[in-house]
């Protein structure tokens, strides 16, 4: 056992990846630059993914990705205000479909008119 603790070292009940992680990085550019994200609460962090199908289930096909190990990444975010690194997430936000129906039928416009029983009955 080591008497000396390093800042790089985990915990031994921390889970740590292993190997190069897939990091996301933004297209369309001469250098590479990795892709940051905010957290629920709008805290910056770096992405990464353990394997390349996790990315693509995330973020969708045709993303672009480098792979870098966990310190290398780190030291790149850790400049940008980014110490948090999120590995492995996955995406929570409603789907797009079911978001758009609950929007019609809440929408004023489109939304059915509540008919009232008593009023239903005169009429009909």
């Amino acid at each position: 056992m080591c008497l000396f603790r390093y800042d790089d070292d985990p915990e031994p009940e921390e889970r740590v990846p292993s190997g190069p992680l897939y990091v996301p990085v933004l297209p369309g550019r001469a250098e590479v630059v990795v892709r940051l994200f905010r957290t629920p609460l709008g805290a910056r962090t770096a992405v990464a993914f353990t394997c390349a199908d996790r990315l693509v289930a995330t973020l969708g096909p045709g993303r672009p990705w480098i792979r870098l190990s966990e310190s290398a990444l780190r030291a790149m975010a850790e400049p940008l205000g980014a110490s948090l690194l999120t590995v492995d997430p996955t995406l929570t936000a409603p789907a797009v479909g079911a978001t758009a129906a609950a929007q019609r039928a809440t929408d004023p416009l489109t939304a059915p008119v509540p008919q009232d029983p008593d009023v239903a009955a005169r009429t009909a």
